[in-house]
């Protein structure tokens, strides 16, 4: 803050006091101005104040008086009201005559934007100061600070955007690898819900083949076992075999008997 007071010019425009009381309040109030712009170590606020004070006392008499107008709104920054302030130097910048004069008001119009951060607005108003007085040495200072306040800002929301950028890919990184993971994840699941469904298939085939064996092998012994009707079937057509073996071979004894008998006889 110390800096930035530093680089404040204040310009006290005495003014031309026809009456004795208002010429009164103008140096009353001149004097308690410049009694606290001499303390260095703090702002002496109660002093602006009653500065300011007389200074209304003296505009009650003649409030158009751009000077006395002038000194007021300087007591006014020094109260650090740079609002109020901003707007009377904004009025005294176009009613002022002189060309020095209107470079003053712009220029501590500059001040009072600076310090409320309008940098755009205070780098314009100290721009128009020096073009009412190109020589003024501590206009041109105020004006450079004003930008290189102005290129850290850029600077900064230059920064403040590439965060904001890169923390949004960084976002949009672990979004897309939480998608990759959850898809792998749910294609692991489908994999192995797919592998369990195979399992259970083959589990069933093989149980189903074990069935199959099961019932061959329970049906092959009925295959070689004949039933009740057929074994009988099978006995009868084997004891008719063997009555007929039976009586050729009876047949054939008794012809061979006869054929005997009739040798004999011869």
């Amino acid at each position: 803050m110390k800096r930035i007071y530093y680089i404040v010019l204040l310009v006290l425009i005495a003014g031309n006091v026809f009456a004795q009381n208002e010429r009164k309040f103008v140096r009353n109030g001149n004097k308690l101005f410049m009694e606290a712009v001499r303390d260095t170590t703090q702002i002496d606020s109660v002093k602006f104040s009653n500065a300011e004070t007389e200074y209304r006392k003296a505009l009650n008499k003649r409030p158009n008086d751009l000077k006395w107008n002038y000194n007021l709104a300087d007591a006014m920054y020094k109260q650090q009201r740079f609002e109020d302030a901003e707007g009377k130097f904004s009025e005294l910048a176009e009613k002022m005559e002189e060309p020095v004069e209107r470079a003053f008001a712009n220029h501590n119009l500059g001040n009072t934007q600076l310090m409320q951060n309008k940098l755009d607005e205070s780098i314009e108003s100290y721009k128009k100061a020096l073009r009412e007085n190109p020589s003024d040495l501590e206009t041109k200072y105020n004006l450079a600070y004003a930008q290189m306040l102005k290129k850290q800002q850029e600077q900064q929301q230059q920064q403040n955007q590439q965060n904001q950028d890169q923390n949004k890919d960084q976002n949009k990184d672990q979004q897309d690898q939480n998608k990759d993971q959850q898809n792998k994840d749910q294609n692991k699941d489908q994999n192995k819900d797919q592998q369990d469904q195979n399992k259970n298939q083959d589990q069933n085939k093989q149980n189903q083949d074990q069935q199959n064996k099961d019932q061959q092998q329970q049906q092959q012994p009925q295959q070689n076992k004949i039933s009740k009707q057929d074994a009988e079937q099978l006995l009868q057509a084997l004891q008719n075999d063997e009555r007929k073996i039976q009586d050729k071979v009876k047949k054939e004894k008794a012809a061979k008997a006869k054929r005997m008998q009739t040798e004999k006889e011869w």
